[in-house]
């Protein structure tokens, strides 16, 4: 095949899925599909429409191939999703809701046998956040349906396989808080043997490997070249992170913004990382571990402005670092580093929905350098995503760090991250707008008393 220049990426996030043509010349996206992406709520449990993801997938590579020849494709998808296939690739069960709490009424039978924090990195979370819960339970709930398993498949490898027929697993999905794998010796967990899931598993490949050409009948379908190559994949956060680690010099952290805030430190502080605190050890894409820490911050984003287009003027900045407007943790419980509070507002009365959006902006700055604190993040922090355009959250990340923030140009590092995957040897050199910690002591002030406030 011919030099690979024009990428499509299959990005599927847990609010929005997309597809995007990323240039790997100039390392840009040049055009981009996208739609919503809700769960199924129907029997037997929340899950993921499949069927209409990619009926979008290949809407999209077709479209877009008809724009721009397209000569590769690269996945990246959410995390804590896992899919049960049989010996044909055909689900055994649907694909389940991370966000279900079905997994939580077996909770107690499976804190008896997962491994513990010091083996794999993992934290023990609610709902189907561990993926390995999800498994455990579909395993009890659907024994008949389960045993008809021949793989298990993490949901960037899932699609891989529809578009190639080949089954594989790759490592920054299996890190990734799922209970699955041990950092440390990169490979399976004990708890996968205990269960008898390793018969599961099907080999693990790099993310950058190439699994083989589209299958002929999707070529057919979309008008793709009969060779065009797939890679093999790997989670939205890494992909993030993936740019930095090609480019950048440690230390840094990076912090990918989404349905999820993850923040990533490399070559940061050592520090003991707390599992109550919704920090982890994720695996990277060129598979060594990686101190993390999250909470959900645009799904609090989107809560807190009611999915209206807000924005605040530089008088509402200063009006709420005046009279000290804190919004306190958690607006979205059962994550993140203040995972048992219930969210409140201080000073807030009479405030315009301008002064509001400010104080949500920088109440989800200081949880952010909350989670980089945890995890020892040092040197300068790119944020990646939706934030990197929100100039008071930028603002108050680095008053609250102490350290230099830079917002990434590209709408989403993600699809430029999974892009490189591809590539041979590109490394992302374009940053964007870099941000010192404000010179007014008064964003200093405002996060200390929002610090304090959050140890009372």
């Amino acid at each position: 095949m011919s030099t690979i220049r024009h990428i499509a990426v299959i990005d599927i996030g847990k609010t929005n899925a997309k597809v995007a043509l990323v240039d790997l010349v100039t390392l840009s996206e040049v055009a981009l599909r996208r739609m919503a992406n809700e769960p199924v709520r129907q029997a037997p449990y929340p899950h993921h429409d499949v069927e209409t993801l990619w009926d979008f997938i290949l809407d999209s590579l077709a479209g877009l191939n008809r724009e721009q020849r397209t000569d590769a494709i690269s996945i990246t998808t959410h995390g804590a999703t896992g899919v049960l296939v049989d010996a044909a690739g055909e689900l055994v069960l649907p694909v389940l809701d991370y966000e279900f709490d079905g997994p939580d009424r077996l909770a107690a039978d499976y804190d008896a046998i997962r491994p513990p924090f010091a083996e794999t990195g993992t934290p023990r979370l609610p709902l189907g956040l561990n993926l390995g819960a999800q498994f455990f339970w579909q395993q009890k709930r659907f024994p008949a349906e389960f045993a008809r398993a021949t793989a298990m498949l993490m949901y960037p490898q899932y699609w891989a396989l529809r578009l190639t027929g080949i089954a594989t697993n790759e490592v920054t999905s299996l890190g990734c808080h799922t209970d699955l794998w041990n950092p440390w010796t990169a490979d399976f967990s004990s708890m996968v043997d205990k269960l008898d899931w390793r018969r599961l598993m099907v080999p693990v490949r790099p993310a950058k490997d190439r699994l083989g050409p589209i299958l002929p009948a999707l070529a057919r379908q979309t008008g793709l070249d009969p060779q065009t190559l797939v890679f093999c994949g790997l989670h939205d956060s890494n992909a993030s992170l993936l740019p930095h680690l090609l480019a950048d010099t440690p230390p840094f952290s990076v912090v990918s913004t989404g349905t999820w805030v993850v923040s990533m430190a490399v070559g940061g502080k050592k520090i003991a990382l707390d599992p109550a605190r919704d920090t982890l050890v994720n695996v990277n894409a060129l598979g060594d571990p990686v101190p993390s820490a999250r909470f959900m911050g645009g799904r609090e984003f989107s809560l807190l402005t009611e999915d209206k287009p807000q924005d605040s003027s530089e008088d509402d900045v200063a009006a709420v670092l005046a009279r000290r407007v804190l919004l306190l943790p958690s607006a979205q419980q059962g994550s993140g580093p203040f995972p048992h509070r219930t969210a409140q507002w201080s000073n807030a009365e009479n405030s315009s929905p301008g002064q509001r959006f400010a104080a949500i902006s920088f109440y989800l700055a200081l949880m952010t350098a909350t989670c980089l604190d945890l995890i020892g993040g040092d040197g300068p922090t790119t944020v990646e995503g939706p934030f990197a355009q929100n100039r008071p959250f930028i603002r108050m990340l680095a008053a609250a760090t102490g350290r230099p923030v830079v917002a990434s140009e590209t709408s989403t590092g993600t699809s430029i991250g999974a892009a490189l995957i591809a590539s041979d040897g590109a490394t992302a050199t374009s940053k964007g707008e870099r941000t010192e910690p404000p010179a007014d002591g008064d964003w200093g002030d405002y996060a200390r008393a929002w610090q304090k406030a959050v140890r009372t």
